[in-house]
C-alpha cells in the first residue's frame, strides 16, 4: 500500500493489472443488490414492477461499471483509492438495502445514496488530478452526474411511484446517453481517445467476474426457494431445473467468446468503442440472469401452477435477454452472431402461447431445453477445432 500523491493516482502503465482483493471484496455488495432485485420482481409481477425493477437494476448496474472503470484507471493500491472503493461500496450496500423500500418510503435515502456515490468520487478526484489530462476527464464525468443529480433527488422526494418511476428513468437515461457520447460539457467538448486507456485484461476479467455473481444469484435464489418449501417431487424436479438452467447459462456465456474476451479488446483499434459497447452488452446478460433467477423462486415454490403471461414472459424472457446479450457480445468478440442464437429466440418465441397449457415447472423444463440445445450446438461446432481467434468489428 503507497501514500497517495496527486502524481501517482494514475495506474502504472506498466504495473500490474491484476484485479485486486479489493476489488473482489466490493463485488460482494452485488451479490445481495441483485437477489433484492430479483425478489422485488418477484412480489411485483407487473407492468410498473418490471419498470421499476429495470431502473433499480440500471442503477445498480451503473455504480457498479463506473467503479470499475475507476479501479481499471486509478492504482488500486493507492490509500486514497482504497478509500474511495469502499466508500462507494457503503453507498452501494445502502441502495441495495433500500431496493425493497425504493417506491415508498426509502426512495429519497436511495437517490440520495446513488447521487453521493457519484458526486462524491468526483469531489474527490477533480482536485486530486489537478494539472493532469485525467482531471478533463473528472470534471467531464463529474458534470453530467450533477445533471442526473437532479431527476434522481426530485424523485426521491415525490410520492407518487409512477412519476418516482419516470424521474429516474430519466435519471438513468441521463447517465447512460452521456457515457455514450462520451461525456460532451460546454467548453470542454467530447472525452478525447486518449482518456479511453483502459486495460483488456484487467477489465475483461471485471465483467466476467459481474456476470458469475449475477449467476451465484441464481444459485442463491434456488437454495433458499428449496429450503422454504415441503419438498415433493415437483419442486425437487423444479430444483434440478433450476440449477442445470444456471449452469447452461454458464456454459453458453464462457463458451469461446467468454475465453477470448481479453484478447478480444486488445484486438479493438478503437479503444473507446469497446469502452462505450461493454456495458450495455453484459447489462442485457445480466438482466437475463435476474429476471431467470426470480423465475426460479417462482417455479420451485409453485411448480403445477398454471401460469399467466406475466410468469410465462418472466420464465422464458429470462433466457431470450440472455441470448441477446451474448449475440451482440459474440458480434463484439467475433464480428458475426451464430444463426443457431437467432434460431434459439425464435424457438423461445414460437413456444410462448403453447405454454399457458403446461404448468410452471414444464414452462420451466422447455426454456431449459432451448438452452441445452444452444450449449450442444456451440460444443458440436467447436469440437476438436481449435480456439477461433477473435476479430471484432472496426
Amino acid at each position: 500500500m503507497r501514500a497517495s500523491t496527486k502524481a501517482a493516482l494514475e495506474r502504472d502503465p506498466e504495473g500490474s493489472r491484476r484485479v485486486s482483493l479489493l476489488e473482489l471484496f466490493f463485488d460482494l455488495v452485488y451479490v445481495v443488490a441483485l437477489a433484492l432485485i430479483s425478489r422485488y420482481l418477484v412480489q411485483n409481477l407487473h407492468w410498473a414492477g418490471v419498470a421499476q425493477s429495470a431502473v433499480l437494476l440500471a442503477a445498480v448496474w451503473w455504480v457498479w461499471a463506473i467503479t470499475a472503470f475507476l479501479t481499471d484507471l486509478y492504482d488500486p493500491q493507492q490509500v486514497s483509492i482504497q478509500l474511495l472503493t469502499v466508500a462507494v461500496m457503503l453507498g452501494s450496500l445502502l441502495m441495495a438495502a433500500t431496493v425493497p423500500h425504493a417506491f415508498g418510503s426509502g426512495g429519497l435515502v436511495l437517490a440520495c445514496a446513488y447521487v453521493g456515490i457519484h458526486l462524491g468520487r468526483g469531489l474527490f478526484l477533480v482536485p486530486s488530478l489537478r494539472g493532469q489530462p485525467a482531471q478533463g476527464r473528472a470534471i467531464r464525468i463529474f458534470f453530467w452526474f450533477v445533471v442526473s443529480a437532479v431527476p434522481w433527488i426530485a424523485g426521491g422526494l415525490t410520492s407518487g411511484e409512477g412519476l418516482r418511476t419516470a424521474l429516474w428513468a430519466l435519471a438513468v437515461l441521463i447517465d447512460y446517453l452521456a457515457f455514450s457520447l462520451g461525456y460532451p460539457t460546454p467548453r470542454l467538448g467530447r472525452l478525447p481517445q486518449t482518456q479511453y486507456n483502459v486495460t483488456a485484461a484487467h477489465l475483461a476479467e471485471r465483467y466476467q467476474q459481474f456476470f458469475m455473481i449475477a449467476l451465484g444469484d441464481a444459485i442463491l435464489i434456488t437454495g433458499f426457494a428449496y429450503s422454504g418449501v415441503r419438498a415433493g417431487p415437483a419442486h425437487s424436479g423444479a430444483f434440478i431445473i433450476a440449477f442445470l438452467s444456471t449452469v447452461l447459462m454458464w456454459r453458453i456465456y464462457t463458451h469461446r467468446a467468454g475465453e477470448v474476451l481479453p484478447l478480444a479488446i486488445e484486438s479493438v483499434i478503437e479503444t473507446r468503442r469497446f469502452f462505450r459497447i461493454a456495458p450495455y452488452t453484459h447489462l442485457t446478460m445480466v438482466t437475463g440472469v435476474v429476471l431467470k433467477a426470480a423465475s426460479f423462486e417462482l417455479i420451485i415454490a409453485r411448480p403445477l401452477d398454471h401460469p399467466g403471461w406475466a410468469m410465462i414472459a418472466l420464465v422464458l424472457g429470462g433466457p431470450a435477454l440472455f441470448l441477446i446479450g451474448r449475440s451482440r457480445f459474440e458480434y463484439e468478440v467475433f464480428g458475426r452472431v451464430s444463426p443457431s442464437r437467432l434460431v434459439a429466440l425464435g424457438v423461445l418465441g414460437a413456444i410462448s402461447p403453447a405454454m399457458r397449457l403446461l404448468p410452471l415447472v414444464a414452462v420451466a423444463a422447455c426454456a431449459m431445453l432451448v438452452l441445452a440445445g444452444m450449449a450442444a450446438v456451440d460444443t458440436a461446432r467447436s469440437w476438436g477445432r481449435s480456439p477461433e481467434r477473435p476479430s471484432p468489428p472496426v
